[in-house]
């Protein structure tokens, strides 16, 4: 795979999370215990991968300048900065969670998942939002 390939499998990688995010979160509330474990451990999965590549290709390209004038400038570094920071929570915050729900310790995983899911969430989201705004727009 070419290096200049990352950023779109980085895009798809955040896509398929969040597809399975929603879904895991649909398998909870209709009580599809099964199936909301494997939703949840394949994004888990899939974000982990993200995150290698992600770093791969930032080790060997450096930063990538955004190149939008007005507004939308702004509206990029708005997307951006709330993203990097919440980025920095979710892998304490998904492994924590992930942690007590293999241990079984279920009122404690759903009182932390009530935070988790959302910010996983949004990160996953705005992470596509930034791959296009720098590399499509």
């Amino acid at each position: 795979m070419e290096l200049s390939s990352l950023p779109t499998l980085n895009a798809v990688l955040n896509s398929v999370s969040a597809t399975l995010l929603v879904a895991g979160y649909v398998m909870i509330r209709q009580r599809r215990i099964r199936a909301h474990r494997v939703c949840m451990l394949s994004a888990f999965a899939t974000s982990a991968l993200f995150l290698v590549s992600y770093v791969v290709y930032h080790a060997n390209v450096g930063s990538v300048p955004f190149t939008g004038q007005g507004a939308i400038r702004v509206v990029y570094f708005s997307v951006l900065i709330s993203h990097i920071v919440l980025a920095a929570l979710i892998p304490p915050l998904a492994i924590v969670t992930l942690t007590r729900a293999l241990r079984e310790q279920f009122d404690r995983h759903v009182r932390l998942a009530r935070w988790t899911l959302p910010l996983w969430l949004y990160v996953s989201v705005t992470g596509v939002v930034v791959y296009v705004m720098l590399y499509r727009l």
